[in-house]
């Protein structure tokens, strides 16, 4: 068909002009940013089942944890190591005192590496029988039999590769057993009798049965292990834990964690036994070894001590003396005697001068006052009675002399008398004199004579003093050396008596009465806390993932175009394509949803407009569209309104299938003036509702809603019809539907709940706001009331064309069914 030119290119325009306008420049649409508490709780309701199977995953996975790990059991005890000494009682404090302070200076860390020693754990392993382990296979995990085994084995191995390896063994009856081993790849197994000698290229090996052996104990599976001594250390290292707990207080705990809790206790326990046979057997050994030393050292120092006495008495016996210093410090002295006897009488001669002189000078007679001494002073060092008596003898002649003289001449008789007595005194005074002076001489010689002797002994003192020094030092090296050693043996000898190992076992081996691992509570409480935050997780995950439109509420927040209503979910049936059902089920909740609808398009109709044209369109295909336009035909109609259907998605037209009717004429050979209007309006089972189909798919179908035809259709169709309700493609994949929206009177958007994406709402926005669509209205479609997901009609779409430059804009698929097909769902 041709048509004018100019009419074409202006409804071009107007295409290009509102295909401009509706897809613009976006505005910013508060498209509900924040939290959305309603969406939120939703997703946690439909999320509740899933929750709670998360919690009940984690519990369980707690329960078959604890069932299935075996449990740890620790034994503990606290250990007080200290030296004390008894020595104090025995009244010597001072000794005792000492050997406790070297003692009680303990390194710790010494004491820790001791305990952590092979030396204990070979020892322990003795004791304990620990080289060999005896299990009981169970169900899942294999029990220790610990002191519970009824058998035990007696064992050589040949081949150290049979070491820390399962050696299996099951009882045939109460006298046989059979045993295998795996010996490269082939499993060696052979029967043989309770106290048979073994003995294969491999081992030696005897099995004996002991007091727990039952008869009704051969049906379990049993088998040990030999361990080596690299396996048991390392058993050992990584399950004891010895640590100093107080330095001051030289506290030591000891830990030990096993899978059977008599073993850790019986270990503890032995090790504190161990260690305490320990540090008594080094402290024995320790003190034998020490008075062993003492004891040579003693022999060998008293041997050269007694020869440097020997010569130390000869030379006693040759020199006559034992301390040469000694002798140089008396003749030091008696010298130093000598010096002041010399001096002495030196001090007495010269008084002797001092007197001849002053009795030849005639200077005797005393001043008046004074005394002889004081006008003679060497009288008094004199010390000599008789030169005294004849001074003052002299003295006395002189002043009588003189004072005869006073009266007299000299050369009277009595003058003479008297000076002839004073002569004589004088005479008799020098005689004294001279004697006194030769006795102090001679005295004198004596001094001197003494004098040299002790020169000459002093010049011989310093080789006799080398000699004696040299000796002595010998022999006072010995004999300190001797001293020494007895008071070190007399002390330690004193220590060892009075000094005992002060271990003092503070807390001894506990037993275990639960577990330290798993924590039963804890891992519960770990599987619950796991389910929680997976089930919140979830939510959030579900909550983020949300992007469809749920509920009304959404809808409303999320675009200014009014909503008409709300259809539910249509599940009475399975439905392959868009159906009317209002006509058969006119009671149901979806008939009335739809009346209320309409009662809804009533209110938005202007009062004096008795004829109405609707459009109804959708973002993308499978919203819905086809079915609420054929099944809201069928409520207005059976009002008894005049409703005719028209099918514009000519793409993918759906209403012929909707009433079950052919699809060889419609609305595109009507604008190809094919058919006729009234040629191709077909009738349903409802008289008041007419509908055209879509008609063959032309290939220019934008080009036919431009032609002028398509008014004068709906021009005619509105004068014959009081509703003319147009079924427009989805406006989300082709823009035909926005022009016919331009031409009715109420442009309805179709949203599906659960179904449609949120951001198809913008596209809403931009028509009402941008495009001018201010009657544009909303519907949502196939909703839950308890917010369930699912399709709700149970139909699919099934065009067979498509929009764009081939045919079909995209292929829908339908719904997958099923129970896998619905669990995806929930976690789409």
């Amino acid at each position: 068909m041709r048509f004018s030119e100019p009419m074409a290119v202006d409804k071009e325009a107007e295409l290009d002009e509102l295909i401009r306008s509706a897809g613009g420049e976006e505005v910013e649409e508060d498209t509900g940013g924040g939290l959305d508490i309603a969406t939120l709780l939703m997703v946690t309701r439909r999320s509740l089942p899933w929750m709670v199977l998360l919690i009940g995953l984690g519990l369980g996975a707690a329960w078959l944890y604890l069932r299935y790990t075996p449990p740890v059991y620790q034994s503990s005890s606290t250990l007080k190591i200290d030296q004390k000494t008894q020595a104090g009682v025995l009244g010597l404090e001072g000794v005792g005192k000492a050997a406790d302070t070297r003692q009680t200076a303990k390194n710790l860390a010494g004491e820790v590496e001791l305990i952590k020693s092979n030396l204990i754990y070979q020892r322990l392993r003795d004791s304990l029988n620990l080289d060999v382990n005896y299990y009981t296979e169970g169900t899942v995990l294999a029990s220790e039999l610990y002191k519970t085994s009824p058998f035990r084995v007696a064992y050589r191995l040949k081949d150290n590769r049979l070491y820390n390896r399962k050696i299996n063994l099951n009882f045939l009856d109460s006298t046989r057993f059979r045993l295998s081993y795996q010996e490269g790849t082939q499993e060696v197994t052979n029967e043989y009798r309770f106290g048979q000698p073994i003995n294969t290229p491999q081992l030696e090996l005897t099995v004996y049965r002991n007091g727990r052996f039952d008869a009704e104990q051969t049906k379990p599976n049993y088998y040990f292990i030999v361990n080596d001594d690299a396996a048991m250390s390392r058993y050992f290292d990584e399950n004891l834990v010895v640590e100093i707990i107080n330095p001051e207080a030289n506290t030591i705990g000891i830990s030990f964690k096993d899978h059977n809790p008599l073993k850790a206790h019986d270990i503890v326990n032995k090790i504190d036994t161990l260690y305490l046979q320990e540090k008594l057997a080094k402290n024995s050994l320790a003190s034998q070894q020490t008075l062993a030393f003492l004891e040579s050292q003693l022999g060998e120092n008293s041997s050269k001590l007694q020869q440097a006495e020997q010569a130390l008495q000869d030379f006693v016996r040759r020199n006559k003396t034992y301390d040469v210093r000694s002798d140089v410090s008396g003749i030091t002295e008696k010298m130093a005697e000598l010096q002041k006897e010399r001096e002495e009488l030196r001090r007495k001669l010269g008084a002797l001068a001092e007197v001849a002189g002053v009795v030849d000078e005639n200077r005797v007679l005393v001043r008046e006052g004074a005394t002889l001494e004081e006008s003679v002073p060497a009288l008094a060092r004199l010390e000599n009675d008789q030169i005294s008596q004849q001074v003052a003898v002299l003295n006395d002649q002189q002043a009588d002399l003189n004072r005869l003289l006073e009266s007299y001449r000299p050369t009277t008789t009595a003058v003479q008398l008297r000076q002839e007595a004073l002569n004589y005194t004088r005479r008799s005074i020098r005689n004294l004199l001279r004697g006194a002076q030769q006795l102090l001489q001679s005295e004198m010689a004596d001094l001197d004579k003494v004098q040299r002797e002790l020169d000459a002994r002093l010049n011989q003192l310093p080789e006799k003093e080398t000699e004696l020094a040299r000796l002595r030092r010998p022999f006072e090296l010995y004999e300190k050396s001797y001293l020494m050693l007895m008071d070190k043996k007399v002390e330690f000898s004193i220590a060892k008596a009075g000094t005992t190992p002060d271990f003092q076992i503070l807390a001894p081996a506990s037993m275990p009465l639960g577990p330290i691992s798993p924590v039963r509570l804890m891992v519960y409480a770990i599987g619950l806390a796991t389910g929680i935050v997976l089930g919140l997780g979830l939510v959030g995950t579900r909550y983020m993932l949300h992007n469809t439109v749920t509920n009304i509420r959404e809808l409303e927040r999320s675009t200014p175009a009014p909503v008409l209503g709300v259809v539910p979910s249509y599940d009475k049936e399975k439905l392959a394509v868009s159906k009317l059902i209002v006509d058969k089920n006119p009671k149901s909740a979806i008939s009335e949803a739809i009346r209320s609808i309409r009662t809804n398009l009533e209110f938005m109709s202007s009062s004096r407009k008795t004829k109405r044209m609707i459009s109804i369109t959708s973002t993308i295909s499978g919203e819905g569209k086809t079915f609420v336009a054929v099944n809201l035909g069928g409520i207005i109609a059976l009002s008894d309104q005049r409703v005719i259907i028209l099918d514009l998605d000519m793409r993918k037209p759906k209403v012929n299938l909707a009433f079950e009717a052919e699809n060889t004429k419609g609305v595109s050979t009507i604008l190809i003036n094919r058919h006729s209007i009234d040629e191709c309006i077909q009738k349903t089972s409802i008289p008041t509702l007419d509908f055209i189909s879509a008609g063959p798919t032309p290939p220019n179908p934008s080009e036919l809603i431009l032609h002028p035809e398509f008014d004068q259709m709906l021009a005619y169709l509105q004068q014959t019809y009081d509703v003319v309700i147009i079924d427009t493609p989805p406006v989300g994949l082709v823009t035909d539907g926005i022009l016919i929206m331009r031409k009715v009177d109420i442009p309805i958007y179709i949203v599906r709940a659960d179904y449609s994406k949120k951001s198809f709402l913008k596209n809403i926005n931009k028509l009402v706001r941008t495009g001018g669509f201010s009657k544009l209205t909303t519907i949502l479609n196939d909703a839950r009331a308890g917010g369930m997901y699912g399709y709700g009609y149970g139909y699919g779409y099934g065009y067979g064309y498509g929009y764009g430059t081939g045919y079909g804009y995209y292929e829908e698929t339908k719904a997958p069914t099923g129970l896998l097909a619905r669990l995806r769902r929930r976690f789409s």
